[in-house]
């Protein structure tokens, strides 16, 4: 029988390999495992992830990431929503209201300085 046709009986679960050290094969659950099974999103599996593997693994840097990754769960799921509408409205007037400002500045300051070049002139005519 052809061995490309043969079908494997002694498979091993990507959950019983690890690539690249054995800080997860120490685990009595890999926290792929329990992410996946739990369908976690990415941000929940990196804080798990990072959780787990601190003492193994990365130290405090690992921590910082998991407080990282909790960081954006907060700010997607419990910051305010915002009507970016309504804020970029206001941005608008408030450019406008200054460039009509600097505008009025401007026409003011040549004004003034064409009645002391005028005055001069004047004077000595």
């Amino acid at each position: 029988m052809d061995n490309k046709k043969q079908k494997r009986t002694d498979t091993v679960s990507p959950y019983d390999t690890q690539i690249g050290g054995t800080h997860y094969k120490i685990m009595k659950i890999q926290p792929s495992r329990f992410v996946i099974e739990n369908k976690l999103s990415f941000p929940e599996g990196n804080v798990i992830k990072y959780i787990c593997r601190h003492p193994y693994k990365g130290g405090k840097q690992d921590l910082e990431k998991a407080k990282h990754f909790i960081d954006m769960i907060i700010e997607r799921d419990y910051s305010e929503k915002k009507d970016f509408l309504e804020e970029a409205e206001k941005e608008k007037k408030d450019l406008e209201e200054s460039y009509q400002e600097a505008r009025r500045q401007t026409e003011e300051r040549k004004s003034n300085e064409w009645i002391k070049g005028y005055n001069k002139w004047k004077k000595n005519k």
